[in-house]
């Protein structure tokens, strides 16, 4: 399993060709080895792909807008093709899709087509989850039912540990169902603060730092097939990104993983 930066924890800094330059730089010197292409500024996918090459990055996933990847599928292939990102990616269902049982059938319905154009052309279609899946509709989690609705080779997972925790449900649990759909992850932790006026609350942290219950994690990792783990912080809670994208990447090197 390789270590890769999800690019939306430093979206920030990804805006202009200049910063999108430094910014792969840095995560380079911190130790990584490949990214997530997420919410960087609007500039050709050439020239993307041309300042990771520059930095000995690979490009291996995407985030991209769910909208694009049904109205302009060739487009959207066409692109990662010059990235040379094997898997196409969203992050989540469009608000449309979410509220019925025959709402997520018509997400189906509708990103269907785009699936079996990407996987025939050798990429696949992946899904990101957040924590509003797990609730049920009519007796059935909205993850198990997407699960259910796309074969395998057509709709992979993202699987988002923070987001899973979030949910009331286990990683390594789910690592296990989904085994041979999550070729990529988002390793994300979760701890507990409290916020100005004393309440409660989850909070995003670097990986290792929290409560997620990650040697099972790894564990599922390994025998359900992950092939990358990309580190995502979507909230640094004030401190500077690229410092957790290395203290994540320095924790998981004491497991062995780079």
């Amino acid at each position: 399993m390789t270590i890769g930066a999800q690019l939306y924890t430093v979206r920030d800094f990804t805006q202009t060709e200049k910063d999108f330059d430094e910014s792969i730089r840095k995560i380079k010197k911190i130790g990584y080895t490949c990214v997530q292409v997420s919410a960087i500024g609007k500039f050709a996918p050439e020239r993307v792909k041309e300042i990771c090459d520059k930095h000995d990055i690979k490009i291996v996933l995407t985030h991209t807008d769910p909208a694009r990847v049904v109205t302009d599928t060739v487009g959207v292939i066409s692109d990662h093709k010059k990235q040379g990102a094997g898997y196409i990616g969203i992050g989540g269902l469009p608000g449309q899709y979410r509220d019925s049982a025959g709402a997520i059938k018509k997400f189906a319905e509708d990103y269907m087509p785009a699936a079996e154009k990407i996987a025939g052309a050798g990429m696949k279609f992946m899904y990101h989850n957040h924590h509003f899946e797990f609730e049920k509709i009519d007796g059935e989690l909205i993850i198990d039912r997407l699960a259910g609705l796309f074969k395998p080779e057509l709709m992979g997972f993202i699987l988002d540990t923070y987001w899973v925790q979030a949910g009331g449900a286990d990683p390594a649990l789910y690592l296990g169902k989904f085994a041979g759909r999550v070729e990529a992850i988002h390793f994300k932790d979760m701890t507990i603060t409290k916020d100005a006026d004393g309440r409660v609350k989850q909070t995003m942290c670097p990986i290792l730092e929290g409560n997620l219950n990650w040697p099972a994690i790894f564990r599922a990792c390994e025998k359900s097939g992950v092939e990358y783990a990309f580190i995502e912080q979507d909230d640094c809670n004030g401190l500077d990104p690229f410092d957790c994208l290395d203290i994540s990447l320095k924790n998981l090197n004491k497991y062995g993983y780079k």
